[in-house]
C-alpha cells in the first residue's frame, strides 16, 4: 500500500472511531444524568376527584394469538366501567376479525362500551387507524395498547393522576418482558431494550429533555394530539414524530419506569429483524423530518444537543458498516503505532466498548438487586448481535436517507412465553416477518470474516483475534437464526395478505360496530 492510500486508510479509521466514541460518549451523560435523577420519581401534583373519561385503543392486525391476553387485562382494569371506552381498530385480514367482534360483543355484554372498527384495507397502518377513530373518540384521555400487551388491573390508577398537572401531554409506562427466558435472543433484546427503556427514557424525562411514546404502553391527552396535528403516517415511527411534535409545543412528557407492562419480544431472528428494521428506518425519517425544526425552535442548547443524538442514534449502524471495509487488509494496520494506539484506539474503547458496557451493565443493576453481575456473561454476545444487524439496519437508514418507502411490517405475536409453552401447546408459529437480501450479505460476511480469522491467526496477531470474533460470531448468530426460522420453525404457512391496500385516492371502508 502506497502512503496516500495508508493516509486514506487511516483518516477514514480515525472518522469511523471519533463518530463510534461520539456516540459512546452520549451514554456516558444519560448514564450523569440517570444518576443524578434516579432517586427522584415523577409525582402526580394530586389525584382527581372523579376519575376522567379513558378511551382505550386497541389496534390489531393478524394477531389471534395473543389477542385473548389482551382482552382479558383490558376487561380487568380496576376503574369505571362507565367512565371507560374500548375501541377495537382491526384492520386484520384473517379469522382474528371474527375473533375481535366476539370479545367486542362479549365486553358489552359485561357492561362496557365497545366500539369495533374494521377496515378494509391499512391505508397509513397503525397511524392510519388511529387517526382514523379520533372522529369517535369520547374520552378526554387515550390509552393505547398493542395487542401483545397485558396492563396490571392498577395501570390506569396508576398513571391517569398524572394528568392533574395541566401542562402534562402524554405518560408512558416501561415496557416489560413476558418472554424473556424464551431463548438465548430474547435474553439479549432484553438487554437492549432495557438501555432505552430503563436508562435513556428515565434520563430524558426526567432531565426536561424531548423523549419518544413508545407506541404502547401509554396515554394521551387527546387535545395534545389534535392540537399537534394528529397521526402521520409519513413515517413508519408514527409514536416518535408526534411525540417531538408535541413536546415542541410546551407539553411534558411523564415516564413512569416503575409501572411496567408486560410485552411479548420477537421469538424469531427473522421476527426481530422486521422490527428493528422499522424503528431504525423510522427514527432517521422522524430525524430528517423534525431535527431541523428543533433547531429552529427556542428550546435550551443543550435539550437541542441531546435531540440530535436521539434522533441520529441510530446513524451508528452506518460506522459499524464502514468498519466492515477498513478490518481489511489486516497485513497495513499500524498496529505498532503509539499514535494511533493514544489517540484512536484509547477512546475507543473507552467510550465505545466501556461506556456502552457500563450503560447496558447500569440497566440491569437498576432493575434487581445484582442484575447488572448476571448479565455480565452476555457482554460479548449482546454486542456480537448488534454488529450483526448492522446489515439490516445499515440498510434501513441507508433507504430513509435516499426517501425509499416501505409497507409498515408488523412484528408478528405468538403469545408463548416459554419453549416449553410452545412445545405443550403445540403452537405454530404461522405469523411470519418479512424476509430481504440481507440474509445472504450476512452468509457472506460470516465467509469473510471467517477468512480474516484465519489470517490473523497465522500472522499471530492475537490481539486482533477478540474484535474479529465479534464480528464473525455476530453475523454467524444473526444468519444461521434466520435459516433455523426458516427451515424448522415456520411450522404453517398461511396465505400471504396483500402488501398494500388500494390507492391513496380510493377510499377507506370502514365498518363500526
Amino acid at each position: 500500500m502506497i502512503e496516500w492510500e495508508k493516509l486514506l486508510w487511516l483518516t477514514s479509521y480515525i472518522i469511523v472511531s471519533a463518530g463510534l466514541s461520539a456516540f459512546g460518549a452520549h451514554k456516558v451523560k444519560v448514564l450523569y444524568t440517570y444518576w443524578k435523577h434516579r432517586k427522584n420519581p415523577p409525582k402526580a401534583l394530586e389525584e382527581f376527584a372523579e376519575l376522567p373519561v379513558v378511551t382505550i385503543q386497541l389496534p390489531i392486525f393478524n394477531e389471534a394469538d395473543v389477542l385473548g391476553q389482551l382482552v382479558a387485562s383490558i376487561s380487568a382494569l380496576d376503574y369505571p366501567k362507565d367512565r371507560l371506552q374500548i375501541q377495537f381498530l382491526d384492520d386484520s385480514t384473517d379469522e382474528t376479525s371474527q375473533a375481535c367482534e366476539q370479545y367486542a360483543q362479549a365486553m358489552r355484554q359485561q357492561g362496557f362500551d365497545v366500539e369495533y372498527r374494521h377496515r378494509s384495507n391499512r391505508q397509513g397502518f397503525k397511524a392510519g387507524a388511529l387517526d382514523a377513530a379520533m372522529a369517535t373518540v369520547k374520552g378526554e384521555f387515550i390509552c393505547i395498547f398493542d395487542a401483545d400487551f397485558e396492563p396490571e388491573p392498577d395501570y390506569l390508577k396508576q398513571t391517569i393522576h398524572h394528568f392533574t398537572d395541566p401542562q402534562v401531554g402524554i405518560v408512558q409506562a416501561r415496557w416489560g418482558h413476558k418472554n424473556l427466558d424464551f431463548s438465548l435472543l430474547t435474553r439479549l433484546q432484553g438487554i437492549l431494550l432495557d438501555g432505552h427503556l430503563m436508562m435513556e427514557q428515565t434520563s430524558r424525562s426526567r432531565q426536561g429533555e424531548f423523549c419518544n411514546f413508545n407506541g404502547t404502553a401509554g396515554l394521551w391527552r387527546r387535545c395534545v394530539i389534535d392540537e399537534a396535528g394528529g397521526w402521520k403516517h409519513d413515517t413508519l415511527t408514527e409514536d416518535l414524530d408526534l411525540s417531538y411534535r408535541a413536546q415542541m409545543l410546551g407539553w411534558r412528557f411523564i415516564y413512569l419506569n416503575d409501572i411496567i407492562v408486560p410485552a411479548e419480544l420477537p421469538p424469531d431472528m427473522d421476527g426481530f429483524k422486521s422490527q428493528q428494521h422499522r424503528w431504525t428506518k423510522g427514527s432517521v425519517q422522524v430525524c430528517k423530518k423534525v431535527l431541523g425544526k428543533v433547531w429552529r425552535s427556542d428550546e435550551p442548547f443543550m435539550k437541542k444537543v441531546e435531540a440530535t443524538a436521539h434522533l441520529t442514534s441510530n446513524f451508528a449502524n452506518l460506522l459499524t458498516l464502514c468498519t466492515l471495509v477498513l478490518l481489511y487488509p489486516v497485513d497495513f494496520l499500524p498496529v505498532n503505532s503509539w499514535q494511533k494506539a493514544v489517540f484512536v484506539d484509547l477512546p475507543v474503547f473507552l467510550f465505545a466498548t466501556v461506556a456502552v458496557i457500563a450503560f447496558y451493565l447500569t440497566a440491569q443493576g437498576a432493575q434487581r438487586r445484582l442484575g447488572w453481575l448476571q448479565t455480565i456473561p452476555y457482554i460479548p454476545l449482546f454486542m456480537a448481535l448488534g454488529i450483526g444487524m448492522s446489515i439490516n439496519n445499515g440498510k434501513a437508514v441507508i433507504e430513509a436517507l435516499l426517501g425509499q418507502e416501505s409497507d409498515f411490517v408488523r412484528t408478528p405475536k405468538y403469545g408463548v412465553n416459554s419453549r416449553a409453552q410452545a412445545q405443550a401447546s403445540k403452537k405454530s408459529f404461522r405469523y411470519k416477518a418479512g424476509k430481504s437480501l440481507c440474509l445472504w450479505i450476512e452468509l457472506a460476511l460470516v465467509g469473510y470474516f471467517g477468512h480474516l480469522f484465519w489470517m490473523a491467526v497465522q500472522k499471530e496477531q492475537w490481539g486482533s483475534l477478540p474484535f474479529l470474533a465479534l464480528f464473525l460470531g455476530g453475523f454467524l448468530y444473526v444468519s444461521l437464526s434466520s435459516l433455523m426460522k426458516r427451515f424448522s420453525m415456520a411450522t404453517f404457512t398461511p396465505p400471504e395478505p396483500p402488501s398494500k391496500g388500494p390507492s391513496e385516492s380510493e377510499e377507506t371502508e370502514v365498518v363500526v360496530a
